[in-house]
């Protein structure tokens, strides 16, 4: 289904991003999630959907080790947009193609000043349901 954009980062496996073991630390699969959430949103130019989208929900799983100096690619595709929150899909892929991660990632609209979750703004929903073709 393409009805939702998608942005994806490479990156190198650094030291910082292993553990004693010399493979990728559980948290490196997020930051790595992370930077792709953030192209996502900076190529939708939508640099307010960072303050004010909470995580409420992330399920990783784990299908093979990533090395250090290997490259990889960080993959976020929006699969469900709702009046209140928005899921994302990701994978992260060794730089031989395997899938070494993948899951999703739950957020709600939190603006500043609220405690709980509203609507999302109609130039938010505009822009990630509007497709240009590229």
């Amino acid at each position: 289904m393409d009805r939702f954009p998608e942005a994806c980062v490479e990156r190198t496996v650094e030291w910082v991003d292993t553990d004693a073991s010399g493979h990728q630390h559980n948290s490196a699969i997020l930051r790595w999630v992370e930077a792709a959430e953030a192209e996502l949103f900076r190529s939708l130019d939508l640099p307010d959907y960072f303050p004010s989208a909470p995580r409420v929900q992330q399920v990783i799983n784990y299908k093979a080790k990533l090395w250090f100096g290997q490259r990889i690619t960080a993959t976020v595709k929006i699969s469900a947009l709702g009046r209140t929150s928005l899921t994302m899909d990701f994978k992260v892929t060794s730089d031989g193609g395997d899938v070494a991660a993948f899951g999703t990632v739950t957020t709600v609209h939190v603006p500043s000043g609220a405690t709980s979750a509203e609507p999302w703004p109609e130039h938010f929903v505009r822009r990630i349901t509007a497709r240009d073709g590229t």
